[in-house]
């Protein structure tokens, strides 16, 4: 076993010393995200939920896309051993849709902060079976002691990481300590290995992102919408983020000059960011609706503020051509992967680091593409609605997505070997 770093050593001193600096950060980001005052005591390792009888995996996703990517395998591994969930996660936002999508059954907590007394109260309590952390979420004291306590432990559909080149011997004590490890592509298992994962040791499926289960259609409100946006031609704007905006808004304002029927779906990746939004110059000059505040489409509305959650397969299904944000800013992209289940061809602007591999793979297939700035995504937007060929282009969508779904069935055999293969394992 690979002895831990003295970078690694320091943080576990220094946080064991002053374990209310981290309580007291968790208490401002839990205040700062809306989430319920009852449930900040998960954020302490102290249970809002009884454990159940019998065997019992944990997934940790940090937030909703890591989430997103493996509720469907969590509940079809759990129904094919026998066992129950527990999810947690560190944003509210995921907390949310968690309650919306887990399976039925499943539990959600919290991730407790990082130190000594949060972490035991959390893993006496819950005494998971397995446990399975999704891509990158690691945090040093909580792996080091579920390994302690016999813990088999995955690590899934992890990506390339900068900061792990950074901190290579912290990295591989922590990588070290997982049985399994599933990695989104081969640049991911390089880097994996050169920290010295056994060659054999990073499984390489794919990313299972590509896999996830499309998110649900609200027949009713599909319905609604349907109705109010009539024969108009529709694009939407999906996570988007504050260096977004403006392109798009630019974009769109650009695209009414040559179609004044044009309607753009603006859907920010935070809801709670609607005021800032409003708020913008450009916001001004348009006549603009707020779903979150129950107004509706009219013949008159050029842009509608989506600032829900759960209805993006609703508003998916309005439109053939959708741009993803998170990709003119340094968030680095967001999953590509829902609007092609939909059958949408995938606008991005240059900055797709985190999916870089995915982007290029759809582009091959004629599905994605990409914009520098605003003055093009509005000329895009115009040439993809009016393409002759989008019909076959959005069927090259649904036959890209439908040949990914080996990837999430490959992942599950690998987790429940590993869950099967230790019977006796609890905390």
């Amino acid at each position: 076993m690979i002895r831990i770093s003295g970078l690694m050593r320091l943080y576990l001193g220094l946080t064991a010393l002053a374990p209310g600096l981290l309580t007291r950060a968790a208490r401002k980001a839990h205040v700062k995200q809306g989430g319920d005052p009852g449930r900040f005591g998960e954020r302490l390792g102290r249970a809002t939920a009884q454990r159940p009888e019998g065997r019992l995996i944990w997934f940790h996703a940090a937030s909703v896309g890591e989430l997103l990517s493996v509720l469907k395998l969590a509940g079809d591994l759990a129904a094919d051993t026998g066992s129950h969930l527990l999810f947690t996660t560190a944003t509210t936002t995921a907390a949310d849709l968690a309650a919306q999508r887990m399976p039925e059954g499943a539990i959600h907590q919290y991730l407790p902060v990082d130190s000594a007394a949060a972490v035991d109260r959390f893993l006496t309590h819950w005494a998971p079976n397995m446990a399975c952390f999704v891509e990158s979420d690691l945090w040093p004291r909580l792996v080091l002691r579920s390994a302690a306590r016999g813990i088999p432990m995955a690590l899934i559909n992890t990506r390339f990481s900068k900061s792990r080149a950074r901190t290579p011997r912290t990295s591989a004590a922590l990588l070290d300590r997982f049985a399994l490890i599933t990695a989104q592509d081969e640049a991911a298992a390089d880097q994996l290995r050169s920290l010295g994962v056994p060659p054999a040791r990073p499984h390489v499926p794919g990313d299972l992102k590509a896999a996830l289960l499309p998110p649900p259609v609200d027949a009713a409100a599909l319905s609604d919408l349907q109705q109010a946006t009539g024969t108009r031609p529709v694009w939407i704007a999906a996570s988007t983020h504050a260096e977004d905006e403006p392109e798009i808004l630019a974009a769109h304002a650009a695209a009414l000059n040559e179609r004044p029927d044009l309607l753009l779906i603006l859907m920010p990746r935070h809801p709670e960011r609607a005021a800032e939004i409003a708020a913008l110059p450009q916001m001004a000059g348009m006549r603009w609706a707020q779903r979150s505040k129950s107004q509706t489409v009219t013949d008159d509305t050029q842009l509608y503020l989506a600032d829900t959650l759960g209805e993006m397969g609703a508003f998916l299904s309005l439109s053939p051509v959708v741009f993803l944000g998170g990709s003119f800013g340094k968030q680095g992209g967001h999953n590509p992967f829902e609007p092609a289940q939909f059958g949408a061809v995938v606008l991005h602007g240059p900055h797709v680091a985190n999916f870089a591999e995915s982007y290029a793979e759809m582009a091959d297939a004629g599905i994605a593409h990409q914009v520098p700035d605003g003055a093009e995504l509005g000329h895009a937007v115009l040439h993809w609605l009016e393409a002759p060929d989008l019909p076959a282009r959005q069927a090259a969508a649904r036959a890209f997505m439908a040949d990914k779904q080996h990837i999430a069935e490959e992942t599950r055999a690998l987790l429940r070997a590993l869950l099967l293969a230790h019977p006796g394992a609890a905390a």
